[in-house]
C-alpha cells in the first residue's frame, strides 16, 4: 500500500497550510540555503535543487533556442496591450515547454530554465542616453502601466490554481542611470516626482496585474538601499500596496550595501537588515550569511521563515510541488519552443513596433516600378541589430538585407555593401558604396546602434560609457557615409535600429524617409522589408521623446523630472512622443464629454476616419492638458487613455473612453493626488498635443475645454478622489540617514 504524500506535497490541502509544514520540517541550514537565487535540493524531502534567476524580457532568454520578439521599446511603440499580452503568453509557454524538459532530462533546472522571471522592467526612461532604457515601455508612466500590466497578465497566466510563470516588476525603485554609478549614487528626488513618474506603474502591476515579486534596485532612495529600504519595502510595498508577493534583490545588489553604501559593516550584517526590511531571496550573495546573522542575534529564525515563506508560496503557485499532471502548464509541449506561430506572432510585433518618423514626398512605400535598390550600413546584415539584449537565441533571424533580398520581385536591380564600421573609423580610404549607391535610385541606409553599443554595463563592450551613450547622434563613422551618401546625390531611406531616441544632427531633413524599428527581433528584416515595399503599413507611434540635441537635457544625474520627457520638456523636439506616421490619413472629429465630477471617470467619445486610400491602423490618444492649477508643478500633458484601432479606407468608427479620476488631479508637495485643476483641456488625436506634431504630418486632433462641476461634496484635502484606487501615500517627515546599525 503507497504511504501518503507530506502534508506538502498534499494538493487538497491549502496553500497556507502546505507551505507551513514545509517550513516546519527544514533545518536552519536548510532554510539558508533556499535564500539565495540559486536554491540547493533537500534530497531527504525529494526537493531538487532550484533556481530562480530566470530572464524573458522579450523573449526566454540565455537558454538556447527561443522565440525572440521585438526588443520592449519596440513592443512600447505599438501601443497595444493585448499584443503585448500575447507576446507575453507566447513567451510563458516556451518557458513551460523548456523547464519542463530540462526536469525530465536533468531531474532539476539549472541557472536560466526555471519559471521565476526576472522581467519586465518597468523603470521610466527618464533619459535617453540610458543604454538600458531598451528594456522598459518608455518616458510615460500610464503607457508603462498598462502595457507592463499586461505583459504581467500573459507571463502568468489565467488559470486560477497555478501561475504560468511568475512575472517580477523591476528595478524598485528610481532606477535608470548612469550605469557606471548605479552601485553607489543616491537618487535625489523630491516626494512630488517621486509619487508622480517612478511610482505608478509600480503600483498599477502590484494592485491590478498581481504581479508576483518585485526586484529591488541597486541604487539607494532617500538614504536607504533599495534592497534594504523600510520605506520601500515596508511603508509603501507591503504596507500601502499590501503587496503578498517575495521581494528578490537585484544581483549582487547586497554586496553593495556593506561595499559601496557603507551602511553596514559587513556582509553578515547587511543580510540582517535586508531581510528585516524585507528583502526575501538575494540574487548572487549574501544571504549565505543568515545563518551567522541568527547566531550573533542580530535575526530570528522566524523572521527567516517569512522570508522564505513568501518565495516558497510562489513555487508552490507554479505547480512546483504538485504531480505534473493536475499542472495545466506542464503539459505544453516543446515543440511551441520557436514554432511557426510564435514566429508569426514575432513578425506581427515587428511590423507594429516600426515608427515611420519621416517621409518626404511620399517615397515610401517604395514604388513598384522601381528598377534599382542599394541597401547598404553596418547594420544592413548584422543580427545584432535584431536582437537588443537580454534575449535567447532564434532558430530564424531575418537580417534587413535578407528581408528584402527575400521581397523584392525580379527584375529590380539590388546590390548591398556595409560601406562603413558600426562605431569605428574606416582604415582603407577606397570605399566603392557611396558611388554604387549613387547610381540607384534608391538607398536603404541600414544605421544606428547594437547591444555592444548601449545596453547593460557588462554586455555593451564597445562602450566607453558602461552602456549609456554621451549623447544622441548617431557614431561619428555612420555620421560621416550617410553625408557622403547625401552629397552625391543619393535618395536615401534610414533605417534606424536603436533603443531609444537618435538625433542624425544636421543631416535629418536631408534624408528623404527615416524608419525606426527599435530592436525588431527574429522576424524585423522581414517586416520592414515589407513596410518599405507597402505590403504593410507602418502604425508605431514613439514611446520616448526624440530631441535633436543633448543639450536640451537635464544633466544625466539629474533626477528631477522637470525638463524630461514629454511631461515636463517645454522645448520643441525632433520628434515628440506619441508620433508616428503611416500610409493613410486619419481624422478626427465629434469630441464630445460627459461633465466632469471630481472623483468619477471622465467619460466621452470621438470619431476616427480614416480618409486616404488605404487601410490603416491608427493609436487613438487621449491626453489632459492645459492644467489652470494652483502654484506647484504641472505638467505640459498627462496621457489618459489610448488604444489601437483598425479602419479601412473610407471609414470611421466612433470610439469611447473613460479617463480614470487620478488623470484628471495632480500630485502636490507631499506626493498626495490632491491638487485638482480648475480646468483643463481633454486632447483626442492620433499623437500627443504637441503643436510639433501637426507639422509633421500628423492629424489635428480634437480639443475640449473642461471644468469640475461644483455640485456635490468633495473628498477631503488628506486624500486622493473617491475612487482613484490608492490611499494617500507614506510620506517621512525626515530624510532617513545613512544606518550603520541594524535598528529599523
Amino acid at each position: 500500500m503507497a504511504s501518503e504524500p507530506l502534508p506538502f506535497r498534499n494538493v487538497g490541502l491549502d496553500l497556507d497550510q502546505r507551505v507551513s509544514d514545509l517550513l516546519g520540517r527544514l533545518t536552519l541550514d536548510e532554510k539558508v540555503s533556499q535564500m539565495m537565487h540559486a536554491a540547493r535540493a533537500v534530497p531527504r524531502l525529494g526537493i531538487p535543487a532550484y533556481n530562480y534567476w530566470n530572464e524573458a524580457l522579450h523573449g526566454v532568454a540565455r537558454n538556447g533556442r527561443a522565440t525572440v520578439f521585438p526588443q520592449i521599446i519596440g513592443l512600447a511603440a505599438s501601443w497595444d496591450a493585448k499584443l503585448v499580452r500575447r507576446v507575453a503568453s507566447a513567451i510563458a509557454d516556451e518557458a513551460r515547454a523548456k523547464h519542463h524538459e530540462a526536469l525530465r532530462r536533468t531531474g532539476e533546472s539549472g541557472h536560466y530554465q526555471g519559471l521565476t522571471f526576472w522581467s519586465p522592467n518597468i523603470n521610466i526612461f527618464r533619459d535617453p542616453r540610458w543604454g538600458r532604457g531598451q528594456e522598459t515601455w518608455g518616458e510615460d508612466p500610464v503607457l508603462t502601466g498598462v502595457l507592463g500590466a499586461a505583459f504581467v497578465r500573459g507571463l502568468q497566466g489565467d488559470d486560477p490554481r497555478h501561475l504560468k510563470t511568475a512575472a517580477c516588476a523591476k528595478h524598485f525603485a528610481v532606477h535608470s542611470g548612469p550605469e557606471a554609478e548605479r552601485h553607489t549614487f543616491d537618487a535625489a528626488v523630491t516626494t512630488h516626482d517621486l509619487w508622480d513618474t517612478y511610482l505608478p506603474a509600480f503600483e498599477k502591476l502590484v494592485r491590478e496585474a498581481r504581479v508576483e515579486s518585485v526586484m529591488g534596485a541597486y541604487n539607494r532612495v532617500r538614504g536607504e538601499p533599495c534592497c534594504a529600504s523600510s520605506f520601500l519595502l515596508r511603508d509603501i510595498l507591503r504596507g500601502q500596496w499590501k503587496f503578498t508577493g517575495h521581494v528578490v534583490s537585484d544581483c549582487w545588489a547586497l554586496t553593495d550595501i556593506h561595499k559601496h553604501h557603507r551602511v553596514t559593516a559587513d556582509p553578515v550584517e547587511t543580510a540582517a537588515l535586508a531581510l528585516r526590511r524585507g528583502c526575501d531571496l538575494s540574487c548572487g550573495c549574501t544571504f549565505d550569511q543568515l545563518g551567522e546573522a541568527v547566531r550573533r542575534g542580530l535575526i530570528t529564525e522566524d523572521e527567516i521563515d517569512t522570508a522564505l515563506a513568501r518565495h516558497l508560496r510562489t513555487r508552490f503557485k507554479l505547480g512546483m510541488f504538485d504531480p505534473p499532471e493536475t499542472v495545466r502548464w506542464a503539459q505544453i509541449k516543446p515543440s511551441v519552443v520557436a514554432g511557426p506561430k510564435h514566429g508569426r506572432l514575432a513578425y506581427e510585433a515587428a511590423v507594429k513596433s516600426c515608427v515611420l518618423l519621416r517621409n518626404r514626398d511620399g517615397i515610401l512605400p517604395l514604388k513598384p516600378g522601381m528598377r534599382s535598390l542599394y541597401v547598404t550600413g553596418p547594420l544592413a546584415a548584422s543580427v545584432d541589430a535584431l536582437l537588443g539584449n537580454y534575449h535567447g537565441v532564434p532558430t530564424r533571424a531575418v537580417t534587413f538585407l535578407e528581408g528584402l533580398a527575400a521581397a523584392l520581385p525580379e527584375g529590380v536591380r539590388m546590390d548591398y555593401r556595409p560601406g562603413c564600421l558600426l562605431s569605428t573609423p574606416k582604415k582603407n580610404d577606397q570605399e566603392w558604396a557611396e558611388f554604387e549607391a549613387a547610381a540607384c535610385e534608391v538607398t536603404i541606409a541600414c544605421l544606428g546602434f547594437t547591444e555592444l553599443l548601449e545596453g547593460e554595463e557588462g554586455d555593451a563592450i564597445a562602450s566607453a560609457t558602461r552602456g549609456d551613450r554621451e549623447d544622441l547622434l548617431l557614431p561619428e563613422p555612420q555620421r560621416d557615409f550617410l553625408r557622403r551618401l547625401l552629397d552625391r546625390g543619393c535618395k536615401v531611406v534610414v533605417v534606424l535600429a536603436s533603443g531609444g531616441a537618435v538625433s542624425l544632427g544636421d543631416l535629418e531633413d536631408r534624408v528623404e524617409a527615416v524608419l525606426w524599428c527599435g530592436y525588431p527581433g527574429q522576424e524585423g528584416g522581414r517586416a520592414v522589408a515589407d513596410l518599405l515595399l507597402g505590403r504593410r503599413s507602418p502604425a508605431g507611434k514613439l514611446p520616448v521623446t526624440f530631441h535633436r540635441d543633448v543639450t536640451e537635457l537635464p544633466p544625466f544625474a539629474d533626477y528631477s523630472m522637470r525638463g524630461r520627457t514629454h511631461r515636463w520638456f517645454e522645448g520643441e523636439p525632433a520628434f515628440p512622443f506619441g508620433f508616428g506616421l503611416g500610409y493613410t490619413t486619419f481624422e478626427f472629429s465629434d469630441l464630445k464629454l460627459e461633465a466632469a465630477r471630481r472623483g468619477r471617470l471622465l467619460r466621452g467619445r470621438v470619431t476616427v476616419g480614416n480618409t486616404g486610400t488605404r487601410q490603416g491602423r491608427e493609436i487613438v490618444q487621449v491626453y489632459v492638458t492645459g492644467f489652470e492649477a494652483d502654484d506647484g508643478p504641472v505638467p505640459r500633458e498627462n496621457l489618459a487613455w489610448f488604444q489601437p484601432v483598425d479602419l479601412p479606407a473610407g471609414e470611421s468608427q466612433t470610439i469611447t473612453f473613460a479617463i480614470p479620476a487620478d488623470r484628471m488631479t495632480l500630485v502636490d508637495e507631499h506626493g498626495r493626488r490632491t491638487r485638482r485643476p480648475q480646468s483643463f483641456e481633454i486632447f483626442a488625436g492620433g499623437s500627443s498635443p504637441h503643436p510639433r506634431c501637426v507639422e509633421l504630418g500628423a492629424p489635428r486632433g480634437c480639443r475640449q475645454r473642461v471644468a469640475f462641476e461644483q455640485e456635490g461634496r468633495d473628498d477631503p484635502p488628506d486624500r486622493p478622489p473617491s475612487g482613484s484606487g490608492r490611499p494617500g501615500p507614506v510620506v517621512p517627515t525626515t530624510k532617513p540617514a545613512l544606518h550603520r546599525t541594524l535598528t529599523t
